[in-house]
C-alpha cells in the first residue's frame, strides 16, 4: 500500500510498523545514509523517526479510550448527581426564599412571577377548558389522554351603548307676518 499524506493515522502506523520491520531485516546496520529534504539522515536516524509515528498513534489510542472510560463513568454518576444537585437548589430556595443577595451568592435568580392573565385571555382559556371537555365526554381515563380539544377561541367584546346625548330643546320659531 503506497503511503502518502491521505493516509489515515491507524493506517499509516500500521504501514511505518511494517516498514520499520522490513528495514531492520534487510538494512541491519542502519548505518547507509539517505537524502532527507535538504540534508541526510542514516537509516538508523529515520527508523527512530518513524518509530515516533506509531509511539504517538498509541498514546493518541490509549488516551481515547481513557476518556471514552471517563465520559462512561460521568454518565453514569450524572442521574444521581443531578438528583442532589435539585434537591441542594430546593434547600437553598426554602431557606433564603426569594432574597436576591443570598440567591445570587449560589448564582441563582429569584423565581419570575408569572404576569396575570387579562381579562379577555382568562376568557379564551375557560373557552378552550369547556372546548377540551367537551370534546373529551365522559370516557375512561386512557381514552381521554387520546383526545384533545382544539379550539380557537376568540373574545368578542361589545361595548356597553353610550348614553345618548340629551336632545336639546327645539327653537321656536314664530312666523313673521
Amino acid at each position: 500500500m503506497p503511503i502518502n499524506t491521505k493516509t489515515g493515522k491507524t493506517e499509516k502506523a500500521t504501514a511505518v510498523t511494517t516498514i520499520i520491520a522490513g528495514a531492520k531485516k534487510r538494512v541491519p546496520n542502519g548505518k547507509q545514509t539517505l537524502p532527507v529534504g535538504t540534508g541526510t539522515m542514516t537509516v538508523a536516524a529515520v527508523l527512530g523517526q518513524l518509530q515516533s509515528i506509531i509511539d504517538n498513534r498509541a498514546a493518541v489510542v490509549a488516551a481515547q479510550a481513557t476518556a471514552k472510560a471517563k465520559v462512561a463513568a460521568e454518565t453514569a454518576a450524572m442521574p444521581a448527581l443531578d438528583a442532589i444537585l435539585v434537591a441542594f437548589e430546593a434547600f437553598i430556595r426554602f431557606n433564603f426564599g426569594s432574597d436576591p443577595e443570598a440567591l445570587a451568592d449560589f448564582g441563582l435568580a429569584p423565581r419570575k412571577v408569572p404576569a396575570p392573565l387579562t381579562a379577555e385571555e382568562k376568557a379564551v382559556a375557560a373557552a378552550k377548558r369547556n372546548a377540551t371537555r367537551a370534546a373529551r365526554g365522559t370516557t375512561s381515563a386512557k381514552q381521554k389522554k387520546s383526545v384533545k380539544g382544539n379550539v380557537t377561541a376568540t373574545l368578542v367584546v361589545t361595548p356597553a351603548p353610550a348614553p345618548a346625548p340629551a336632545a336639546a330643546p327645539a327653537a321656536t320659531t314664530t312666523p313673521k307676518s
